[in-house]
């Protein structure tokens, strides 16, 4: 095979939103510069995705200065385009993600207003303050290792071989960007990355701390928000154990860097 390189990065300012393509990226010690650092929530305070409510992803966001903060231009079908500035933390709530509570900052009722009728449910948008410290998973991660409004770790990375073998298996090809990932890798075979421990790209190692378990979301069409039986149900045929559907790695990076498409990557032993 070929030498690995990155062919896509990506981020997802809002989490649960369409995703910006990059050529290169800022990583920092908690994933991607401007990675879910926002959050849609319910009346409760507790985060909604794409699980809940599919139209999230016929959301585009846009960073209106992405070297200044992470303030946004939201486009919608059907709606006015609304710009949202980074809260200056006068109006603060605890949100819930999974079973993490954190401290946000609310956007305000305007964006909230703007969301609640295109989302069709009573919602709010809300920001990960810079100085908020929302630890990752102890089970695989080390003491200081963090991350934002994620799922669970700061960066999933995927490979191109390995979804040009899942697309040969459907009647249909799906895009990358169903899966979410942050990383995009090419020149290994397909599913190489299940056995990868480490990787070095520049001066940072990417550790690969655990397979990323997969839900409803890659089955949902970003064009129309309308779900289907796949991938999922051809996933289930060849990438289930433990009741589990497997697609993707998550991944904690030691040191910060920019990252730019191309870059070569090695893997390298444990220490």
């Amino acid at each position: 095979m070929s030498d690995l390189f990155i062919s896509q990065l990506a981020i997802y300012p809002v989490k649960s939103m369409r995703q910006i393509q990059l050529q290169k990226s800022e990583l920092q010690f908690g994933g991607l510069k401007h990675d879910r650092r926002w959050m849609v929530i319910d009346d409760k305070g507790v985060m909604v995705t794409q699980r809940q409510v599919a139209r999230l992803c016929l959301i585009q966001p846009e960073l209106l200065n992405p070297e200044v903060d992470c303030s946004l231009k939201l486009i919608a079908p059907a709606m006015a385009d609304i710009k949202v500035s980074v809260p200056d933390g006068s109006v603060t709530c605890t949100v819930k993600v999974w079973d993490d509570e954190v401290s946000a900052y609310d956007a305000g009722d305007e964006i909230a207003n703007w969301l609640s009728k295109f989302l069709n449910i009573e919602c709010r948008l809300v920001y990960f303050p810079d100085d908020e410290i929302r630890i990752v998973d102890q089970t695989y991660a080390r003491p200081n290792d963090q991350t934002a409004f994620s799922d669970g770790f700061p960066i999933l990375l995927t490979t191109q071989a390995s979804l040009d073998d899942l697309n040969s298996h459907m009647e249909e090809n799906i895009s990358m960007e169903r899966f979410r990932p942050n990383i995009v890798i090419s020149g290994n075979e397909p599913y190489a990355e299940d056995k990868w421990k480490q990787l070095k790209v520049g001066g940072i190692t990417l550790r690969i701390v655990k397979p990323c378990s997969r839900c409803v979301i890659p089955s949902i069409d970003i064009a129309t928000a309308e779900k289907a039986e796949e991938p999922i149900k051809t996933l289930i045929r060849y990438r289930k154990r433990d009741d589990k559907i497997y697609f993707g790695q998550n991944a904690i990076a030691d040191g910060e860097g920019e990252l730019e498409v191309g870059m070569k990557l090695v893997k390298t032993q444990v220490q």
